[in-house]
């Protein structure tokens, strides 16, 4: 009896965990096909203003910046938050505030110190 009631507790934990992934996995999902293009619009505009003589800002620039903050989820997800493409508010409203937090702790060697 108490082997079936260790292995019901045990497969309950493991069918949470697997929901769990598949939370992260989504989010890290909707980062992709949500935010990335908002992100690389904003970008091409902040260096469309800021162009002249001194940084030219030619398409060069934009192909290396767009590279640098598209390479990596936590990086395009930076960029929104500082662009406030999103807000932390939104984080919390759509359940994915743990999600970021997770996002930035496993992948927090590509982030600008």
């Amino acid at each position: 009896m108490q082997i079936i009631a260790i292995l019901a507790v045990s497969m309950a934990w493991l069918i949470w965990q697997l929901v769990k992934a598949k939370r992260y996995t989504r989010f890290k999902q909707r980062i992709e096909d949500e935010l990335k293009e908002k992100v690389v619009a904003s970008i091409i505009e902040e260096l469309a203003e800021k162009r002249c003589t001194t940084f030219p800002n030619n398409d060069c620039h934009q192909e290396a910046t767009i590279f640098y903050w598209c390479q990596y989820k936590s990086r395009l997800l930076q960029a929104a938050l500082q662009r406030e493409i999103i807000t932390e508010q939104w984080l919390k409203d759509t359940g994915n505030l743990r999600n970021a937090q997770h996002l930035f702790y496993v992948e927090r060697e590509h982030l600008p110190s």
